[in-house]
C-alpha cells in the first residue's frame, strides 16, 4: 500500500500578497457577493414554480448551498493558494475536466450577466421610462462593458455603498411585510400554500429551489481571496458559514414578506416583485424602491462581468482559449476583446432567453462546478498538508454531490438543451488544453 502523499503546495508564508483580509473583512466580502439581485428579481418565478410558500425552497436552497460551502472550506484551507474549483478538479482528475470547472465558471459569469440585464429591463425599470426590451438590452450592456473596459480602481468604497443599499432594499421589504401583517392587510395562509396545478408539493418546492439557488451563489468566488486572509484555517469557515446563514436569514424573511403581502398569482407575473410589496404596503416612493432595485441589479451586472472578463483574459493568457482574447486597450491596459466577447455572448443569450430560463441555465452549469468540487474533496482526502485544515464530514461532500444531482433532475429539457450545449463547447476545449498539458515544454 502506498504511503499517503505529503504536499507543500498549500504552504502560503511565501505568498507574495499582503494578508490583509480579518474574520470580519472576509465576511461582508462574501455576505455583499452573495445578497444581491438574483432575488429581486426572481421570488415572482419561486413563486410561480412552489406556490405561495416562497420562504421554502429559499430554505432548502440554503441548506443545499451550505453543503457545498463545507466543502469549499475543507479545499480552501488545505489548499489556500489554489485557484478555485478549476484546481481541485485538476488536482483530483487532471486538466481536462479542471477546464471543464473553469468553462463552467466563465459559461455562467455570462448567463449570469444575461440574466441580469433581463431583470434590470423589467418593471422596476418601467417605473421611469418604458421601452423596448431588446433596446434597453443592448444599451445596459453597452454602458456595461464601457465602464468595464475603463478600468478597475480601488473600488472598495463604492462596492461598500452599492451593497449597503441592495441590503436596505430587502430589509424595507421586511418591514414592510411585517406592517402589511399588523395593519391586518397580509395573508398568512399563503405561507403554507405549497405546489401548483401541475406539481405536487414535493416536486414544487424542489423545482422552486433550483431558480432559489441562483440568490445564493457568489460564495465560490471568495477562494481567490483566501490568500490574502489572516490565518484562513480559522476566519474563512467563520465568514463563509457567517455569510451564508445572515443572507438566508434576509432572504427567508423576504420570501414571508413577499408571500403574505402580495397573491400568489400577482408575484409570479411580475417582473419586479419585490416592487409588489411596496405597492401593497403604500407610504414609500414605489420610484424610490425601483432606484434601490435598479443599483443592485446593475451593480451585480457590472461585478459579474468584470470577472467573466477577466477570467477569459486569465484562461487565454494561459493557451486555453484563443489568443485573441488577450488583447488590451493601450492606455488603460483593460482586456478589451475579452470584455467585447463577453459582453456580446450575455447580449445573445438575454436577447433569446428569459429571467427564469437563464436563472436555471446558470444554476445547471453551477450544479457541475459543484458536483466536481464535492467529488474533488472526497478524491483528495488521500492528500495530506503539513498544516491544520477546516475538516467538513465525510457525509457532507457525499450529500453536496447528491444535492447537485438532485436539482439537475428538476431542471426542464429546454434549459438542459441549451447547458448541453455549452458543455459540449467546454468539453471540447478541455480535451484540447490536456493535448497541450501533456506535451513536453
Amino acid at each position: 500500500m502506498k504511503p499517503p502523499r505529503t504536499t507543500p503546495r498549500a504552504k502560503d508564508s511565501s505568498t507574495p500578497l499582503k494578508k490583509t483580509l480579518t474574520t470580519s473583512l472576509l465576511y461582508f466580502f462574501i455576505l455583499g457577493d452573495v445578497l444581491g439581485a438574483g432575488v429581486y428579481v426572481l421570488v415572482g418565478q419561486v413563486a410561480a414554480e412552489s406556490g405561495g410558500a416562497v420562504w421554502a425552497p429559499l430554505l432548502v436552497a440554503l441548506c443545499l448551498a451550505l453543503l457545498t460551502a463545507a466543502s469549499y472550506a475543507e479545499l480552501v484551507t488545505k489548499y489556500p493558494r489554489a485557484g478555485g474549483a478549476s484546481h481541485y478538479a485538476t488536482l483530483a482528475y487532471g486538466p481536462f475536466l479542471g477546464f471543464l470547472a473553469g468553462f463552467c465558471m466563465l459559461a455562467a459569469g455570462i448567463v449570469s450577466v444575461a440574466a441580469l440585464t433581463r431583470g434590470f429591463g423589467g418593471d422596476y425599470l418601467s417605473e421611469f421610462i418604458t421601452l423596448p426590451v431588446a433596446l434597453v438590452t443592448i444599451l445596459f450592456l453597452t454602458a456595461l462593458a464601457l465602464l468595464n473596459a475603463r478600468g478597475i480602481r480601488e473600488s472598495t468604497r463604492t462596492n461598500v455603498v452599492a451593497t449597503v443599499i441592495e441590503v436596505s432594499g430587502l430589509l424595507l421589504v421586511v418591514g414592510l411585510g411585517a406592517w402589511i401583517v399588523l395593519r391586518g392587510n397580509g395573508d398568512m395562509g399563503r405561507l403554507t400554500d405549497l405546489g401548483t396545478s401541475h406539481d405536487g408539493p414535493v416536486t414544487a418546492v424542489l423545482s422552486g429551489a433550483v431558480l432559489a439557488y441562483y440568490s445564493f451563489v457568489g460564495f465560490e468566488t471568495s477562494v481567490n481571496v483566501a490568500e490574502e486572509t489572516r490565518d484562513p484555517r480559522r476566519s474563512y469557515p467563520r465568514a463563509l458559514f457567517g455569510a451564508l446563514l445572515t443572507a438566508g436569514a434576509v432572504y427567508v424573511l423576504v420570501g414571508v414578506a413577499a408571500a403574505v403581502a402580495v397573491p400568489t398569482g400577482e408575484l409570479a407575473k411580475s417582473s419586479g416583485p419585490l416592487l409588489e410589496v411596496v405597492r401593497a404596503a403604500g407610504g414609500v416612493p414605489t420610484g424610490l424602491f425601483s432606484a434601490i432595485a435598479l443599483v443592485a441589479v446593475a451593480n451585480g451586472a457590472l461585478l459579474t462581468g468584470i470577472m467573466s472578463s477577466r477570467l477569459a483574459y486569465g484562461m487565454a493568457r494561459d493557451g486555453l482559449l484563443p489568443r485573441f482574447l488577450t488583447k488590451v486597450l493601450p492606455g488603460r491596459r483593460t482586456p478589451w476583446a475579452a470584455i467585447a466577447t463577453t459582453t456580446a455572448l450575455s447580449l445573445l443569450l438575454a436577447l433569446t432567453g428569459d429571467v427564469s430560463t437563464l436563472a436555471s441555465t446558470l444554476v445547471l452549469l453551477l450544479l457541475v462546478v459543484f458536483f466536481l468540487v464535492n467529488t474533488s474533496l472526497l478524491v483528495l482526502r488521500r492528500d495530506r498538508v503539513s498544516q491544520d485544515h477546516f475538516r467538513a464530514p465525510t457525509l457532507v461532500p457525499v450529500l453536496g454531490a447528491l444535492s447537485c444531482v438532485l436539482l439537475a433532475t428538476q431542471i426542464e429539457r429546454d434549459v438542459w438543451l441549451r447547458g448541453l450545449l455549452v458543455l459540449a463547447v467546454g468539453a471540447g476545449l478541455g480535451a484540447i488544453a490536456a493535448v497541450r498539458s501533456r506535451r513536453p515544454s
